[in-house]
């Protein structure tokens, strides 16, 4: 009841009462009725506002830091950071923002710690490790469908899919536009015009041929 004291009246009722109560106005049973407070909580916040009557303050304080973590967790987390920092920054990489629940994932898989998501977060915030989310934003090549097969979207990408490997690689991709289901991908080390054919007769045969089909 003494830390939810704050929350049920204003500082300056409190010490109003206290102060009234010194000078002999009201007695302490009403006090006690009031605030739904015991005798030992009344003499405690007395005792206060008789040490220092003008900033005296009834807000709670929170006597020790809940997010702090061990100073090994804390490096690691650094650590990590830092590497997915170097994919996010390779350029021939298709990453362009942390992946905190990833980071979570090794700090367990490697060191058996076991951190929170908001923890990782917070860290990295700290340690400009945090890129904003940006605001969404129409896209101008994006097709609105009204069924399945109504339009197949066909692209190709061209990255180092993994930081394990020196080369980069195609990957070819066909998606249904309506319901976002990837129909195809397949890597290839050099596109081809026939790698395209191929992939077009996979999705025909196993899905149908659709209403229409946009190649990127």
């Amino acid at each position: 009841m003494a830390k939810q004291l704050h929350r049920k009246f204003p500082n300056e009722q409190v010490k109003s009462l206290l102060k009234r109560y010194l000078s002999k106005e009201i007695k302490i049973g009403y006090i006690l009725e009031i605030l739904s407070i015991r005798r030992s909580r009344f003499f405690e916040l007395l005792k206060e506002y008789r040490k220092a009557p003008e900033s005296f303050s009834i807000s709670y304080k929170r006597q020790k830091c809940t997010r702090r973590i061990n100073q090994e967790i804390e490096e690691n987390i650094i650590k990590e950071l830092q590497i997915e920092r170097t994919l996010i920054e390779n350029k021939d990489m298709p990453i362009n923002s942390y992946n905190y629940s990833y980071i979570r994932d090794q700090l367990w898989s490697k060191y058996r710690q076991k951190v929170s998501l908001p923890v990782i977060i917070d860290r990295a915030k700290k340690n400009n490790f945090y890129f904003p989310r940006p605001k969404r934003k129409s896209h101008d090549r994006e097709v609105l469908t009204n069924y399945v097969g109504e339009l197949i979207q066909h692209d190709s990408s061209w990255h180092k899919w993994s930081p394990y490997v020196e080369e980069k690689w195609h990957l070819i991709t066909s998606l249904d536009d309506y319901s976002r289901k990837l129909l195809y991908a397949e890597f290839v080390e050099q596109e081809t015009s026939w790698d395209h054919i191929l992939a077009l007769e996979s999705v025909i045969l196993r899905h149908g041929l659709p209403h229409a089909y946009y190649g990127g």
